[in-house]
């Protein structure tokens, strides 16, 4: 994505504020907010990678300003609505239902199986690891440079890191490709690395904290062999 939901690397937005004791649930609705994921998960309506992307829907200047539960909301209504699950005028109509009558109960259903996938789900994730006869393209220790390009659509690649180079320190083997899953695509199991990138290759001498360093896990397709982007 290369809207402002890229945060990574960005500055002017304030400090990053960090509160001494932070609650789990900073209000009640955020509960409800967090099962929409795994229970929508379950019904087929999104994968986590398209998940993402559908908190990526959002208009720019909401996103900034609304919590991030409001974000995993946007994502469920944008995914029911789109599947025909929900229909926005019936949403909007109970919507103002309950703020007019605020003490009326909501409905209650009761589904054991539900219940115990998304106990399952919240406590154990669900594994993007995915088995492919795909042999890799790099070693740890080569040196590689991630592609310089604005791809439409969900990625997980950065901008931060387009453009830069950097060290293969880990190789974790195939897992779900974003770049496919989260636009609608087949999971295409892709390797994944950690490389690591000094902070003056980030930012640059000037800005970079002497000695520091940034490891980001990259899938294959963002990477080519450093001698090879040099040379382009």
């Amino acid at each position: 994505m290369n809207g402002v939901h890229d945060l990574g690397g960005t500055d002017g937005l304030g400090p990053v504020v960090i509160p001494e004791h932070e609650p789990v649930w900073r209000a009640e609705w955020e509960k409800t907010a967090f099962a929409l994921f795994p229970t929508n998960f379950r019904a087929g309506l999104f994968g986590v990678d398209m998940f993402r992307f559908g908190i990526e829907q959002m208009h720019p200047a909401v996103y900034l300003l609304s919590p991030y539960y409001e974000h995993w909301l946007h994502s469920a209504e944008h995914y029911a609505t789109r599947a025909g699950v929900i229909d926005p005028a019936e949403l909007d109509a109970k919507t103002q239902y309950y703020l007019d009558h605020p003490d009326e109960p909501l409905p209650d259903r009761k589904d054991p199986d539900l219940l115990a996938f998304v106990d399952a789900a919240v406590k154990q994730g669900a594994p993007a690891r995915r088995e492919s006869s795909r042999q890799p393209k790099f070693q740890v220790g080569d040196r590689v440079t991630v592609v310089d390009d604005s791809p439409r659509g969900h990625t997980r690649k950065a901008r931060y890191i387009r453009g830069k180079s950097g060290v293969v320190e880990l190789a974790h083997g195939t897992f779900i490709y974003p770049d496919s899953a989260g636009n609608g695509g087949e999971d295409d199991p892709q390797h994944v690395y950690t490389v690591k990138f000094t902070g003056e290759e980030l930012w640059g001498a000037d800005a970079a904290e002497p000695g520091g360093v940034v490891y980001v896990d990259v899938w294959e397709p963002y990477i080519v062999p450093a001698r090879e982007e040099s040379a382009a």
